[in-house]
């Protein structure tokens, strides 16, 4: 594990690999360890270089004090981005990781070469949600982060994060995972408690619009609620956006079929 001091603070992440540099970027109660699965094909082409947030692990956060905001940890990717001083990279983001990449490129699209957004989470705004037949029916994100930091808070440790990850998986998802994959989110469940009052915005078309690094959107075939219909909306608007969709998988495609995922990413990154 390496250190790199960012905006006052020591961002812990791991690299493997030669080549065309592509930082990783994980969601909710994930850190650095999440892209193990792929690291090792990513990695043939690409120094990878994967991030943990601040206030995930290996910090140990009890959820109290100032520095959990959708704000910080933007400002964080694009000062770690800027100190490895690597000149523009590619940047891989997934569900929250995704919003936060996402909101990289559409604020400094010069540190980037291409983005890729694997089911980036977050709500729509009325712009984008008129074009998404039922996306007005989903209840918000942070309905779902706000119930299981209830339980968290109380000392329900695994019966909370439990509750977050079926909420985004589906019944019995958690029940399902390894518990290798178990013990990561567990390590991260405190920072629920921080998401409560991240100050995360909704995507406008406008921002979608905008946006003009390469970008590629990669969904789960079988993910369920609102996650697909935000992909969509966001494609549909981001100028020259490629999807790619893995069969038989859903918001945990990258661990649940690392291969498929690893070479859509690779096919992407080697295009012109």
């Amino acid at each position: 594990m390496k250190q790199l001091r960012v905006n006052g603070y020591d961002m812990a992440y791991i690299e493997v690999g030669q080549g065309p540099p592509l930082v990783c970027v994980h969601g909710s109660l994930g850190d650095f360890r999440v892209w193990s699965p792929v690291l090792g094909p990513l990695s043939r082409r690409h120094r990878a270089i994967s991030v943990s947030l601040r206030r995930f692990f290996p910090e140990h956060w009890d959820g109290v004090g100032s520095g959990f905001t959708i704000e910080q940890h933007i400002a964080d990717v694009i000062a770690f981005i800027e100190a490895l001083n690597l000149g523009a990279v590619h940047v891989m983001g997934h569900s929250r990781g995704g919003h936060i990449a996402f909101r990289v490129a559409e604020r400094r699209p010069e540190l980037l070469q291409k983005v890729i957004l694997a089911e980036p989470g977050g709500d729509l705004d009325a712009s984008l949600v008129a074009s998404e037949p039922g996306a007005a029916a989903r209840p918000p994100l942070r309905t779902h982060v706000v119930a299981a930091a209830e339980r968290i808070a109380r000392g329900d440790i695994e019966g909370g994060v439990n509750q977050f990850f079926d909420a985004i998986e589906g019944g019995g998802a958690w029940l399902r995972l390894t518990k290798a994959a178990q013990q990561t989110w567990l390590d991260n469940a405190r920072t629920l408690l921080g998401q409560i009052n991240e100050q995360r915005q909704p995507y406008t078309r406008a921002d979608a619009e905008s946006i003009r690094v390469p970008t590629l959107f990669i969904g789960g075939e079988n993910t369920p609620g609102s996650l697909p219909i935000v992909l969509r909306a966001l494609a549909a608007h981001v100028p020259g956006a490629r999807i790619a969709m893995i069969p038989n998988a859903t918001h945990m495609m990258f661990e649940q079929d690392p291969t498929r995922f690893s070479a859509a990413v690779l096919d992407f990154l080697a295009t012109g």
